[in-house]
């Protein structure tokens, strides 16, 4: 058990999730603190029944915690967490500054608890929409080696923060009522439309997200040689990634087998009976730390292709309930 557990950007829509995560799995230490930025500071915010005043957020301030639970942009991230390790605790980090750092353990824990549990001093959680794939690519792995993945992502706009939902609603709104809405988040409306850019520009024409989804899926899987192509698109949902998701394998699996091993994998639920129309949806995603699974079927193009569905809640799985679990592991490992 850690003696004193802090939880950096605890006011925020990750860290909301994350406090409430520990509390609904009553997560065991001696004593938590809340931090956040200078303007933030000050909050009174409740768990485990006692009132709590949210601190600022200062290189100093990690005296005598010994696990951190960090939920921050990245500059945050860069220039904070060094100061929680140098003070003795082990950070549990959101942010995507740390994850391909040869140094950093990138973890999902169903995938590579031995990475967390041998780390240094900085465990990083994967991008969202890195995670959800990873999840449900690991027991097709397992059965046959991954060669190669095309991924199209349709990503919530709450995946731009509590303000890109803002521009959701708001933007819905003005539209409907002929009105101009002054996007904060998004270059583009997100209302009623499609972009295809998540991300600045990188190599060849992808985004950054793109080209997450291709470097932290070879780490968190252990394989250098998958090759994967991204298409990442922010679409007009609140909350719940999408994906869909064609794999070929060294051997080919049949779509039995791939739900077979599915429904033996923790952390992942199978909803697929097309004629029923019973398929994941984000709306029956949302708040739920489940990966969801549907639309098995062959790829018509490879004999050893095969295509599927993908949705699951970015703001869980994809970032809180990873982060979480990656704490309780640990916790169960200190006895």
């Amino acid at each position: 058990m850690f003696k004193t557990v802090a939880v950096i950007g605890a006011t925020g829509a990750v860290g909301s999730i994350i406090r409430e995560l520990l509390e609904k799995r009553n997560f065991k230490a001696e004593k938590f603190r809340f931090l956040a930025s200078k303007r933030n500071a000050g909050t009174k915010l409740t768990f485990q029944g006692k009132e709590y005043t949210v601190e600022e957020l200062t290189l100093d301030c990690f005296q005598g915690v010994d696990l951190v639970i960090a939920s921050t942009p990245d500059d945050v991230a860069r220039d904070y967490l060094p100061a929680a390790a140098e003070a003795g605790a082990i950070v549990i980090d959101e942010s995507g500054y740390w994850r391909m750092d040869p140094k950093v353990a990138l973890v999902i824990p169903e995938i590579n608890p031995q990475d967390a549990l041998n780390a240094k001093w900085l465990i990083a959680s994967p991008n969202c929409s890195t995670t959800q794939m990873a999840v449900a690519l690991k027991p097709l792995h397992d059965l046959s080696p991954v060669k190669r993945v095309i991924v199209s992502t349709y990503q919530a706009t709450s995946g731009a923060g509590l303000q890109g939902t803002t521009d959701l609603v708001d933007g819905t709104k003005s539209f409907l009522a002929g009105e101009k809405y002054d996007y904060k988040v998004f270059k583009h409306p997100v209302a009623f439309n499609l972009i295809p850019q998540i991300g600045g520009p990188k190599e060849a024409g992808y985004t950054s997200e793109e080209m997450k989804m291709v470097y932290e899926t070879r780490k968190i899987l252990g394989d250098d040689s998958i090759l994967v192509n991204a298409t990442c698109v922010r679409v007009p949902v609140a909350n719940c990634h999408s994906e869909t998701i064609t794999v070929e394998t060294a051997e080919p699996i049949s779509p039995e087998q791939a739900v077979e091993a599915w429904k033996k994998f923790p952390g992942i639920t199978v909803i697929d009976d097309l004629a029923a129309g019973q398929y994941p949806l984000p709306s029956t995603s949302d708040g739920s730390d489940e990966v969801f699974i549907g639309r098995v079927r062959k790829d018509l193009t490879s004999p050893n292709g095969l295509s599927f569905w993908c949705v699951s809640d970015n703001l869980r799985k994809g970032a809180a309930t990873n982060a979480v679990q990656i704490a309780e592991l640990l916790s169960k490992h200190r006895g």
